[in-house]
C-alpha cells in the first residue's frame, strides 16, 4: 500500500512539472481588415494595388500588400525596420487573401511569433474553392519570417499555436 501511494504522489508531481513546462505564451488579436487599416496607396490601375498598415502590437505594425489579386504581410518592427513575410512565395504563388485578424503570441507582452490565416485560389478548374493555410512567423529582435505553412485540418488553430510557441528556434522557410 505505501509503494502504491509513493508511485501515484511520484506520478503527481512528475505531471505537474510536465505541465509547468507547458508555453506560457497567451494569444493577443488585431484587425487585418482593410476598413480598420491606414491606406498607404491604392491604385485602381490593370489588377489594382494596395498597402495598408494595420495596428499590431508590442510596438509592430502590419503592412498588407495586394498585387495582381494576390496579397502578403510586411511586418514592421518598432526601429521601422520592414520584414517581408513574401506569403505570395512562401505559402503559394496562387490568387490569394489574408484572413481578417492577426494572432500574436506574446510572451511577458513581447511578441514572439505571428499567426496568419493565408486563403489560396490553388485549383485551375475551379478558382472558388480555396484552400486556407494558417502560417506561423517568428519574431525576434533580427528577423520575422515564415517558419511553419499549416494545412486544413480540424486541429489546424491548436497546431498552429503550438507550432508558434516554439517558432523562435526554428529555422525561416525558403521562398520558391
Amino acid at each position: 500500500m505505501k509503494t502504491l501511494i509513493f508511485i501515484l504522489t511520484l506520478l503527481t508531481i512528475l505531471s505537474l512539472d510536465s505541465s509547468a513546462q507547458k508555453s506560457t505564451n497567451t494569444s493577443t488579436y488585431t484587425s487585418l481588415d482593410t476598413k480598420n487599416c491606414k491606406t498607404l496607396e491604392s491604385s485602381t490601375e490593370e489588377s489594382g494595388s494596395y498597402r495598408g498598415r494595420c495596428a499590431g502590437f508590442g510596438g509592430y505594425k502590419l503592412d498588407v500588400l495586394e498585387g495582381d489579386i494576390r496579397q502578403t504581410i510586411n511586418v514592421i518592427a518598432p526601429n521601422k525596420k520592414s520584414f517581408e513575410l513574401n506569403l505570395w512565395t512562401v505559402v503559394s504563388s496562387a490568387f490569394s487573401s489574408v484572413g481578417q485578424k492577426a494572432e500574436w503570441r506574446v510572451s511577458r507582452k513581447t511578441p514572439k511569433a505571428l499567426i496568419v490565416r493565408f486563403n489560396a485560389s490553388e485549383n485551375p478548374e475551379d478558382s472558388s474553392k480555396i484552400t486556407s493555410y494558417l502560417v506561423v512567423a517568428k519574431i525576434t529582435k533580427s528577423e520575422v519570417c515564415v517558419t511553419d505553412i499549416i494545412k486544413p485540418s480540424s486541429n489546424q488553430n491548436a497546431q498552429a499555436q503550438k507550432l508558434a510557441d516554439v517558432a523562435t528556434t526554428k529555422l525561416c522557410l525558403k521562398t520558391d
